[in-house]
This record gives C-alpha cells, sequence and structure tokens, in this order.
C-alpha cells in the first residue's frame, strides 16, 4: 500500500459513478476500489448522521453531496465536508465516488459542473421495467413503501407530489426509469465525451471489456485480474406480474426507442424481456 496523505487542496474529485439506482452501480463501486490507481470515497455513514434516511441507508458506499439541499440552501457549499470522504495515496491518479441518484436529482449535474466542470461521470442504464421493479422490492424490503407494486405504480405521481419542489427519493420507481430526459440535463453541462453510458447487464456478461472501457475513459491502467462479483442482490417475494408488465411496458417503450436514438444503442433484449417471465 502506498502512503496515506491528508486531502490535498490541489486535488479535486475527477468522476463520479451517477446512476442509475439499481443499475449495477454497488458491483461497479466494488471493482474500482480493488484497482490500485482509483482511489474511491470512504465508505462511512456517520459523515450523514441525522440527514434524510437515504444517506446512511445507501450501503455507506454513496456519498450524497451533490443531492443534499442542506449543504447549498446558503450558496456555495462547503467542499471539505465533501473531501473529508477521500484519503488518497501517492499511487491513487483519480478519486471518485459512488451516488446513483445524481442522474435523477434535478440541480445535482450543475452542482456537480460548478465544482468540477471536467468531472467525468459514469452511467449505468437498466432495463427500466426491471429496474423499476427491483426499486419498489427494495424500498418494501426496508419497510419504506407498504404498497403493493401495482398501487405503487399506478399512484406514483400523486405520491411523489408530497416531495415537491425536489424529486421523491422512495417512490420514483417509473419517473426514475425515464433515462433520456436525466441524459440532457447531464449533457447541458457536460459534454458526451465526459458521460460514459453502459448498460448494466454488461457488467455481467462481458465483464472485462466493460471495466477496460471504464480504465480507458479514466485514464488508468487496466485490471490485471477481475473476478465476477454480485453485490446488492435482494431477494423477490414474487415475480412482476403480466398486467404490471404490460402497463409498464406502455409507459417505458417509446422511451426505450428513444434512448436507442440518443445512444445509437440497440435495446431489443429490453423490448423483448418484457414478453418473458419477471426475475
Amino acid at each position: 500500500m502506498g502512503k496515506s496523505m491528508p486531502f490535498p487542496t490541489r486535488r479535486i474529485v475527477d468522476f463520479v459513478i451517477g446512476g442509475t439506482q439499481k443499475g449495477g452501480t454497488t458491483a461497479l463501486d466494488a471493482y474500482l476500489r480493488e484497482h490500485p490507481e482509483i482511489c474511491m470515497a470512504q465508505k462511512n455513514a456517520a459523515f450523514f448522521s441525522g440527514a434524510h434516511p437515504e444517506f446512511s441507508a445507501a450501503g455507506k458506499k454513496e456519498v450524497h453531496f451533490f443531492d443534499n439541499e442542506d449543504y447549498f440552501c446558503n450558496g456555495k457549499p462547503d467542499y471539505s465536508k465533501y473531501h473529508r470522504r477521500f484519503n488518497p495515496e501517492e499511487a491513487h491518479k483519480v478519486l471518485g465516488e459512488t451516488t446513483p441518484i445524481y442522474m435523477y436529482w434535478n440541480d445535482s449535474p450543475r452542482r456537480i459542473w460548478e465544482y468540477n466542470p471536467k468531472m467525468k461521470i459514469i452511467i449505468l442504464l437498466r432495463d427500466p421495467i426491471e429496474r423499476a421493479y427491483s426499486h419498489w422490492n427494495m424500498e418494501r424490503i426496508k419497510n419504506a413503501d407498504k404498497l403493493s407494486f401495482w398501487d405503487a405504480i399506478k399512484n406514483e405521481k400523486e405520491r411523489c407530489r408530497e416531495a415537491l419542489p425536489l424529486q421523491h427519493r422512495v417512490y420514483s420507481y417509473i419517473s426514475r426509469g425515464l433515462y433520456t430526459e436525466q441524459l440532457h440535463r447531464l449533457w447541458k453541462y457536460f459534454p458526451k465525451d465526459r458521460v460514459l453510458c453502459l448498460k448494466s447487464e454488461h457488467l455481467k456478461e462481458g465483464l472485462d471489456e466493460t471495466l477496460g472501457s471504464i480504465c480507458e475513459f479514466l485514464q488508468v491502467s487496466k485490471f490485471k485480474c477481475v473476478v465476477s462479483k454480485n453485490a446488492h442482490l435482494l431477494p423477490y417475494e414474487s415475480s412482476m406480474t403480466e398486467k404490471e408488465r404490460d402497463y409498464l411496458s406502455r409507459i417505458f417503450e417509446p422511451e426505450i426507442e428513444k434512448l436507442e436514438k440518443e445512444l445509437n444503442w440497440n435495446c431489443s433484449e429490453w423490448l423483448l424481456a418484457r414478453r418473458g417471465p419477471a426475475t
């Protein structure tokens, strides 16, 4: 191990894994922590004691700086609070952190740009239908949502109004899957070559190639050896019903088609998956 040092004022955070929630960000964070040239934020929920429950319930890896309204209510925030989450060593070439809500939170892209206009942003995108169900399942397990998935998605707009003028951190099952709007918000502040968009499933299928593209993006050496990880897997009480899947398919199919055009992707597997059983 290299020698640790206090966070130098000349060093700022170089990249964030900014989304999407339930898209594989926990696994990617775990992979990058093993890279000798990457310093990821320290896992320490104590930084956010007394803050919004999501901040301390996020597996401790998530920093939640640029979506924390308390930090920005009086103008320029105290970035020293952010920097305390990092303990870089001499061998570390880049510093990064993982907070999936940054992609979804309206003001986060502007705040990130004001902090570091050269920030690099990694986005993992998952089939939004499966993502929504996984999101709800997580909130069910945490006892944060007592409604059935059907009732939750049918009443999402009404339930999310309680958080206005902000976004809802819990009940946003559908709205978090409207990716193109969120990407446009990022691209407003960051050129596309600073926003790396990847499919979540590529962390399982084609792991070496995916991590290689991330290393190239971050300008660090490639991993020498990678062992596949299954991180943050939660049990499912039951599968998504055909009625629920069909309802979400009608909402998300136009969104998926827009995303294909924006990213020059082929998302046919997402469109076909809606006709099969949920997992």
